[in-house]
């Protein structure tokens, strides 16, 4: 670890004792105590404090998953005034008539806020009053003049984004940090439940476990047909607690869309305590790439019809799971890959730019995960594998573990296992064929007799013919 990235981790770590300290979870005694053993023993100072008592784990966790404060003015949400009126405007433009709610729920803001911004469109005769069924103005209906519908549609050529409002760049930082994939802790229960469904050396298992929690690339690599992609996608399924995405972030005057329904998934909100509607509460993102990775996709992509920016993956996927699968068969380089990508794995931070010039830093905190059937030294020098802090094989299964997971298959697709037909199937193909059975096997020769079944139409069975069948439809000659 350098001396800036060290110096960052402790930064980090006093604001967080300084928070804790501010909403009197901990006191200041207790926190130097925490730190004392830290320099002892490593870890983080929010482990520590939990080793001396000072802390339990749900107060720790409920402390990094505090609700995003509620803005009660425009000045609290980090926005320009005339932006926030702008937005609501091309809201306005399809509204065509609305009270103050309805525009709260489409620009997940206050009334309070929406209000002063709907006054700034009145002052500019944008909007006007239609009626009211109170006094109060929460009931005011309010229309838009021919003056703000020619300045809405003016706005739409200009970027027709008309979502939630976003949150600034600084805001997203800190919420990026206080939420860090490093905090969320992987227990050995949690972890063997996560993986129970799966046929697994415990040794692997036991080393998966501390890479995991310490938030660093992970490099899986091994013979293919071994479950290293089960292995990633179970990893994204023990990751805990929830996290908060912006719907949209406000960078230089540009708008970056960051929520995507297809990758991201609401949480059930526990409580009914307000908070800033801008935000989303989400599982921790699980985003899972393949061959179609490019270095495109790394960067911000700009929609020229729209004229707003949707972020890249890494951006979606951050305080979340990262998994490159099949590392080595992706359209681009795998060296300019990991080049790309040797600050964002040591500094946890990337840098974008916009279509203006402007370069911004925002962070890069996922737990990133390269599997691949390649070898390493194939793919990436050592100086590169060094940055990586953990490599682990994911080997060929052991011959208990084969016929466990034979079992497992047959279980699952209502097929009798036949010990008979099992030993001829090592002896007389395996065994005389010199072929090395994988974990992929059973499954694959499984269905194939499945298919037979529906093709002679009688219940599927482990038999001498049918296996040889299977063998000889689904291996060939290399």
């Amino acid at each position: 670890m350098s001396d800036e990235i060290r110096e960052k981790r402790v930064d980090q770590e006093q604001r967080i004792g300084k928070k804790l300290i501010e909403e009197e979870i901990i006191t200041k005694e207790q926190l130097e105590q925490a730190l004392l053993r830290q320099n002892s023993d490593g870890g983080r100072v929010g482990d520590n404090l939990i080793a001396l008592g000072y802390l339990t784990e749900d107060q720790l966790s409920a402390f990094f998953q505090a609700k995003p404060p509620t803005p009660k003015s425009i000045q609290d949400t980090g926005l320009d005034p005339s932006f926030l009126a702008d937005l609501a405007l091309k809201h306005i433009l399809f509204l065509r008539e609305f009270k103050l709610a309805d525009l709260c729920e489409r620009m997940k803001l206050p009334m309070s806020i929406v209000d002063s911004v709907v006054e700034i469109l009145q002052r500019e005769k944008f909007v006007e009053v239609k009626g009211a069924s109170e006094f109060a103005r929460f009931s005011y209906r309010f229309g838009i003049s021919g003056p703000g519908e020619n300045r809405g549609a003016e706005l739409l050529e200009m970027c027709s984004y008309a979502g939630p409002a976003p949150v600034t760049l600084e805001d997203y930082r800190k919420r990026t940090r206080s939420q860090t994939i490093g905090n969320a802790v992987v227990h050995q229960a949690a972890l063997a439940k996560a993986f129970s469904h799966l046929v697994i050396d415990p040794q692997l298992l036991r080393r998966l476990g501390p890479a995991m929690t310490s938030g660093r690339a992970i490099f899986l690599y091994g013979p293919p047909g071994n479950g290293k992609t089960s292995i990633a996608e179970a990893i994204g399924n023990v990751l805990p607690e929830t996290i908060y995405i912006p719907h949209t972030i406000y960078v230089g005057g540009q708008l970056i869309s960051v929520y995507d329904p297809f990758t991201h998934f609401p949480a059930d909100q526990e409580t009914a305590d307000a908070c800033d509607e801008r935000w989303l509460l989400i599982k921790r993102p699980v985003i899972i790439v393949g061959g179609e990775l490019t270095l495109k996709t790394l960067d911000l992509e700009f929609n020229t019809v729209s004229k707003f920016y949707v972020a890249p993956l890494q951006i979606k996927a951050n305080n979340g799971l990262f998994i490159i699968d099949d590392f080595g068969r992706q359209q681009i380089d795998p060296k300019a890959l990991l080049n790309r990508w040797i600050i964002p794995l040591e500094r946890r931070i990337d840098f974008m730019t916009l279509h203006t010039g402007m370069k911004f830093e925002i962070p890069f905190d996922q737990l990133v995960i390269f599997a691949t059937n390649l070898e390493p030294r194939d793919l990436v020098d050592e100086a590169f594998l060094r940055r990586i802090r953990y490599k682990i094989k994911v080997d060929f299964p052991s011959e208990p573990q084969f016929e466990t997971i034979f079992r497992q298959i047959c279980g699952t697709k209502n097929i009798a296992f036949k010990e008979e037909v099992f030993q001829f199937l090592k002896d007389e193909y395996y065994g005389k064929l010199g072929v090395q059975p994988c974990a992929n096997h059973p499954r694959d020769l499984l269905e194939h007799i499945v298919d037979q079944s529906r093709y002679f139409r009688h219940a599927p069975e482990m038999s001498i013919e049918g296996i040889g069948d299977a063998w000889e439809n689904y291996f060939v000659e290399l």
